[in-house]
């Protein structure tokens, strides 16, 4: 057998694997003249060992990263140690992913050879067809041979049901997106500013297709991943419960009597605006999840208008009253140290978890982080005060609070620092609410 002209080494960590199905998915069915191969780089050791048995052979290996914003300094300590084990002059490293997307000069700087910029499907098609080499392809960002970074574009953006959202060839699974892109554009999220401020839905026959694919491999439960699940099969803001009833409806049968369907709890959310009772009945009669996750983000009236939430305190209060009404537990993500908040705003949004608690509510808390390709991308790091910890802390003794938050405050940090190293001069879109007024 002819050895391949193309080796795809797949730095695959399970904390980020729905990136790379998506991108098997379309891959698998994708006719191409190119003879290549998949291998997987579960850790630095294998990658580096899949590399080294790639490159003497074939005519290019491409490293595919994936990754968030957060991770990216790490992940670049990991690609350096990487290179010195295992490293040639027909190895490519390509990083993909929202910050790869929103930071491609800062990506390439930090080691990659490659930046995948948008959506990745089509250009990672292309490239394999192309036999890795970028030159020309739509969706990447790189360097020439004089060091000048070259932009090609961002790639066509394709609907959903054009590409498989898992890999049946590879054995890849994971849960479905419905649904890409956000109308909302709140200033703090990558979403909207990566895959456009507009809804592009998965349709009901597509997901039916995925859904009776896992049936037949055994597997048992449906989740999906979406910005705002209520917005399924709506153009703008308002909730579609006749299409969400469709979907549920058809993923319940799919599935069959010993399978199970989620819906708005991990990895998807619902806005607190879109809660009503019979969207909550629709979830109960179709689906396993006792618990749904609502985005609240503050309890303040005015930060919630400057990060252009699109609704106000009053309608997470009624949110989780219903919830709990109807017998779910819900979980209600809030964030700390928003740009411009006020010691006014954070009592405001402290006052609110306690009362959401007391309802029954468990609080997801978050530390704001700038995250690149946002309207605020050059504010401030989230800054938690010690008060704030103390109460914060508290409720999580009680078990009413939960979350990463710590965490996030030194990605915060990292990620402001990155951002003033990389100045925007008179490109920045952050607002931020007054400090003062």
């Amino acid at each position: 057998m002819n050895a391949p002209e193309l080796v795809l080494v797949l730095r695959y960590r399970k904390a980020v694997t729905y990136g790379l199905h998506v991108l098997l998915g379309a891959l698998e069915t994708h006719q191409t003249s190119t003879r290549y191969e998949v291998r997987f780089g579960a850790s630095p050791e294998a990658t580096a060992a899949h590399i080294r048995a790639a490159s003497a052979t074939a005519r290019r290996v491409l490293v595919l990263w994936s990754f968030y914003s957060p991770d990216a300094e790490a992940l670049s300590r990991e690609l350096a140690r990487i290179r010195e084990m295992a490293d040639a002059p027909n190895v490519v490293h390509v990083a993909g992913g929202v910050h790869a997307t929103a930071e491609p000069v800062q990506t390439l700087d930090a080691g990659w050879d490659v930046a995948a910029v948008g959506e990745g499907e089509t250009t990672l098609l292309r490239l394999v067809d192309a036999v890795g080499d970028p030159a020309g392809i739509p969706g990447l960002a790189y360097r020439n041979a004089n060091g000048a970074v070259v932009r090609t574009g961002r790639p066509e953006r394709r609907p959903l049901d054009e590409f498989r959202g898992v890999s049946l060839r590879w054995d890849r699974f994971n849960a479905l997106e419905i649904t890409r892109g956000c109308v909302f554009s709140c200033r703090f999220c990558q979403t909207p500013f990566m895959f456009s401020a507009r809804f592009r839905h998965r349709s009901v026959a597509n997901v039916r297709w995925h859904v009776d694919a896992m049936r037949q491999r055994g597997l048992r439960d449906v989740r999906f991943i979406t910005p705002t699940a209520l917005s399924y099969g709506a153009a703008g803001d308002e909730a579609n419960l006749a299409a969400v009833e469709e979907l549920l409806a058809s993923c319940k049968e799919g599935i069959g009597p010993d399978g199970r369907v989620f819906f708005g709890s991990f990895p998807s959310e619902i806005r607190p605006e879109h809660v009503s009772r019979e969207a909550l009945r629709l979830v109960k009669r179709y689906c396993a999840n006792n618990n749904i996750i609502v985005g609240a983000q503050s309890g303040s009236d005015r930060v919630l208008d400057a990060a252009k939430r699109g609704h106000g305190v009053e309608e997470v209060k009624r949110a989780v009253r219903l919830g709990v009404d109807e017998g779910f537990r819900i979980n209600v993500d809030m964030i700390f140290g928003m740009p411009g908040e006020r010691r006014s705003d954070v009592d405001d949004s402290l006052r609110l978890a306690r009362e959401l608690a007391d309802l029954g509510a468990r609080i997801h808390a978050h530390t704001f982080m700038p995250l690149p390709g946002t309207p605020w991308r050059d504010a401030p790091p989230g800054d938690v005060a010690p008060e704030t910890i103390s109460e914060v802390d508290r409720l999580s003794r009680r078990g009413a609070l939960y979350g990463h938050w710590q965490k996030q405050r030194d990605h915060a940090t990292r990620l402001a620092a990155a951002a003033e190293a990389y100045p925007r001069p008179g490109r920045s879109r952050t607002i931020l609410p007054l400090a003062d007024g």
